[in-house]
């Protein structure tokens, strides 16, 4: 249940049960890469959670079984990842991985991304990614949907200027409501690519089993990448609003 005055969180927390490597995994490693969220209006300096410090911090809005979260940090050992991932199976598959691959330079917070986001330092972000959210498709869940104004607003604060943003789904619609709402936001420039982002996942963007499983069930994806835009640029568009 959400703390009063924070988002509720929808979904499944739960599949099937742990086998006990994976039970261990999260009894003992999880404690030691969790990311605590600081006492109401403390604020989390991200570098402070990676010894040695890391030259970037990049965070990963609900990273599913955590197969692209994993590969981007073998890639770049100097950067600090933050997976956020409230279903458990999910975060005892990146446990997995990230003890096998020995990944120094992973943290996670296994919950909702929006109470941590909204905690992190201003400016602390160099990248942010929500790849393939529930698309909540009836109108009378579009509310659930977590690409948002609130978490907008919540990333504009903590992205630094020119920071990325990359977003992928396979819902149409919900490419529409991305668009609609990124288009409506001033602190946020892009997509690139066209109108209707990138035709194509970027050479440096690791795919994903649920991409390859919405691309076999013949459902097109569509991947949006927008920069945070520097503050005085926003200052502007506001005013000329």
């Amino acid at each position: 249940m959400a703390a009063a005055g924070e988002p509720r969180l929808y979904g499944r927390r739960k599949g099937k049960r742990l086998r006990p490597g994976q039970t261990r995994l999260v009894d003992e490693l999880l404690p030691r890469l969790a990311v605590g969220l600081p006492e109401a209006g403390g604020t989390l300096d991200p570098r402070a959670l990676f010894d040695p410090a890391c030259r970037e911090i990049w965070l990963e809005i609900g990273f599913g079984g955590g197969e692209h979260l994993a590969a981007l940090a073998a890639r770049h050992p100097d950067i600090g990842f933050i997976g956020c991932e409230p279903f458990v199976n999910g975060v005892a598959k990146l446990l997995a991985v990230v003890a096998e691959a020995g990944l120094a330079n992973v943290r996670l917070h296994a919950g909702d991304a929006r109470p941590l986001i909204d905690r992190l330092a201003p400016e602390s972000l160099s990248r942010a990614m929500a790849l393939f959210p529930d698309p909540w498709p009836k109108a009378r869940h579009h509310k659930r949907r977590i690409v948002a104004p609130a978490l907008l607003d919540a990333l504009a604060r903590a992205m630094a200027a020119g920071a990325e943003l990359r977003l992928a789904t396979d819902d149409a619609d919900y490419l529409d409501w991305m668009l609609e709402r990124l288009a409506a936001h001033p602190a946020f420039a892009g997509p690139e690519g066209g109108p209707r982002g990138l035709a194509q996942r970027p050479p440096d963007w690791p795919a994903t089993r649920y991409e390859a499983k919405a691309r076999a069930a013949g459902r097109t994806c569509g991947y949006l990448l927008y920069r945070r835009a520097p503050a005085d640029f926003c200052r502007s568009l506001r005013a000329a609003r």
